[in-house]
């Protein structure tokens, strides 16, 4: 996989509160987002960027490992980008939801409609040519 510039949050932030960083998966209709931090209201604009560059007929992995905490605007990005990408004939998927996040997508029910793995490698498995 090559690496692409992370895309640093927008504004007055911290540096790092959030970032989101893009990795294709080379031979396969796949990119990786990698995510790590907080994301809500304030930070959910980079996410929405990559996202909305990268769904489309293909497949994108967020990977969710960094992932510390995710609110409601998050959640509806995630969920919007799977409409769009269902629309397209692609899909979104996520790796890696580690608790508070998991627990929120569980209590709302969010995580029965997205495919969810544990690792990245299990994901990436299923994308292998």
């Amino acid at each position: 996989m090559r690496d692409e510039e992370p895309v640093a949050g927008e504004g007055a932030l911290p540096p790092g509160r959030f970032t989101v960083e893009i990795r294709p998966v080379p031979d396969a209709d796949t990119d990786v987002l990698l995510i790590a931090g907080e994301l809500d209201r304030d930070t959910m604009a980079p996410l929405s960027a990559a996202l909305e560059e990268h769904v489309g007929a293909g497949r994108v992995v967020v990977d969710c490992t960094a992932l510390a905490f995710c609110d409601s605007s998050g959640l509806n990005t995630l969920l919007r980008a799977r409409l769009r990408a269902l629309e397209d004939g692609g899909r979104v998927e996520l790796v890696g939801l580690r608790p508070p996040v998991d627990r929120m997508f569980e209590i709302t029910g969010v995580r029965a409609v997205f495919r969810v793995y544990e690792t990245l490698g299990e994901a990436l498995a299923e994308s292998a040519p």
